[in-house]
């Protein structure tokens, strides 16, 4: 089971690369965060209090953050379905929710990639965006940390989406290629 967080602040690439990642191979799919409240409704589970409060009471809320005017949330029980799927590409804003994803379930490898660009091309991609909230945009932007501890970091600004994707996935496959051989090795001794 693997997966990709794409982590960065608002305008950094994470949906345009997402759609770069699937155009590349199929197994590639957003993992749709539950979102309860106002805006967007493209790219999220949208739900209600008394779901997410259902979550809360099972132990499966793995993150929740509220901005926007809206809760977004990642559940385990959808987390695993992604995993077990194919390969979700989960996009984040804070480094506590990294470590909480990335923990959640056993067994998952991630390939975490910190996606960046400078705040003035961010602007004018979320003026082009018109969503009408460059400045809580902004301010987010300006709250998010860098990944140090990413897989793979990238200004968007110097990359193609298309050569992004194309370096995650190579990473990805890196991965699994060397996750192989360890788990035939895995899977002799236990025989």
């Amino acid at each position: 089971m693997q997966g990709v967080i794409l982590y960065g602040p608002p305008a950094a690439g994470k949906d345009t690369i997402t759609t770069a990642l699937r155009d590349l191979d199929e197994r590639y799919q957003l993992y749709s965060r539950l979102k309860v409240g106002p805006g967007r409704t493209s790219g999220y589970r949208m739900s209600d209090e008394s779901t997410l409060e259902g979550l809360r009471r099972s132990g499966d809320v793995v993150w929740e953050n509220q901005r926007y005017g809206a809760r977004y949330v990642v559940d385990r029980p959808s987390l695993v379905t992604g995993l077990s799927a194919g390969i979700p590409v989960v996009h984040l804003g804070q480094r506590p929710a990294v470590a909480a994803v990335t923990a959640a379930v056993a067994g998952a490898r991630w390939c975490m990639v910190y996606l960046w660009c400078p705040r003035e091309v961010a602007e004018h991609r979320i003026i082009a965006r018109r969503t009408g909230d460059t400045e809580a945009r902004l301010r987010a932007w300006d709250a998010t940390e860098p990944l140090p501890e990413a897989d793979l970091t990238m200004n968007t600004a110097e990359l193609s989406p298309h050569e992004a994707a194309e370096r995650i996935h190579r990473h990805v496959l890196a991965d699994d290629a060397a996750e192989a051989p360890q788990a035939r090795r895995s899977s002799a001794s236990s025989s």
